[in-house]
């Protein structure tokens, strides 16, 4: 890959993240901030999960993960599984109502995608999706 083409990745990179998380979380859609978004999307997707583990996918802090879950706890959008082989151990799940905030914000971004890609053909789609997940295999 050349440099050139290192720094178009860079620079597009840095607009589209910063204008998506503007569209998506600056708007009064649901109570979700992206970090709460993803823990959320992410025990949706694959199931509960304890703290250390999400800590390992997200490549965060225990701490922070800690932090992040209990906000959500206290929301009401998480509850704690206790592990039976470990009383100090314990997986988070969504609640109803976090698998319903969930699906209002998956929606508003699910919209916001629609919109802007909608005079790209379903190939260029397509691809583009592909390429978005070989690139967030390679971290």
């Amino acid at each position: 890959m050349t440099t050139n083409a290192i720094q178009i990745i860079e620079a597009e990179l840095g607009i589209f993240i910063r204008r998506f998380i503007a569209a998506t979380t600056n708007k009064k859609v649901g109570n979700l901030d992206r970090a709460a978004y993803l823990l959320l999307h992410q025990i949706s997707t694959h199931g509960s999960a304890g703290v250390k583990a999400l800590a390992e996918e997200f490549q965060l802090d225990i701490s922070t993960i800690s932090r992040q879950t209990a906000a959500l706890e206290q929301k009401g959008y998480l509850y704690r599984i206790p592990d039976p082989q470990d009383g100090r151990a314990y997986s988070m799940q969504l609640t109803d109502a976090g698998t319903e905030e969930l699906a209002l914000n998956k929606q508003a971004r699910l919209a916001y995608l629609t919109k802007h890609l909608q005079d790209w053909t379903e190939e260029d789609q397509q691809r583009f999706g592909e390429l978005l997940n070989k690139f967030n295999d390679t971290f």
